[in-house]
């Protein structure tokens, strides 16, 4: 039976216990519920599945579900807790791993006999024949060190070249 109804579910007493467990708004039906109050009024009788108690500060909580029961007969329209646990699934949040860096550790070991460049078998090669051969990127850190050696070399020779000048 309903005791109470809140703005975010109702309290329901359980008949031959003192307890009394929620029905949150989104167990109280397979649709959207944005008031209780439209779906259940105090007094009226529901049938509700134990789906979960926490002990906080010593005191027991009872969740309670509407949605996997039908209220007509009381018929457990989830026996085995499959939609429960889907709901579960859909709460939890996404991990966002788009800050780290994806690489390739694997790269075929082999020469195309047709081309001659390395990473690809002949019959998977784009080729034509005489026409132009592509090879592998490099790596984006060795092009990194290649480009910070060449601007070092170019300092080094600026560095001479206003030496001599100032001789």
């Amino acid at each position: 039976q309903v005791a109470t109804v809140t703005e975010y579910g109702a309290f329901i007493k359980i008949p031959g216990c003192r307890k009394q467990g929620l029905v949150h708004k989104t167990h109280m039906s397979s649709c959207r519920v944005d008031k209780p109050s439209e779906i259940v009024d105090v007094g009226d009788k529901v049938w509700v599945k134990l789906i979960g108690k926490e002990m906080k500060d010593d005191k027991l909580k009872l969740s309670l579900s509407m949605k996997v029961v039908n209220q007509g007969t009381g018929k457990d329209l989830d026996p085995n807790n499959v939609s429960l646990d889907q709901d579960e699934r859909k709460k939890r949040t996404f991990r966002d791993y788009t800050s780290q860096k994806i690489t390739l550790e694997a790269v075929l070991n082999t020469v195309c006999k047709k081309c001659g460049c390395k990473g690809h078998f002949a019959k998977e090669c784009f080729v034509q024949p005489g026409g132009t051969k592509y090879s592998l990127i490099p790596e984006e850190e060795e092009e990194e060190v290649a480009a910070a050696a060449e601007r070092d070399k170019k300092t080094s020779l600026a560095d001479e070249s206003s030496k001599k000048r100032k001789k």
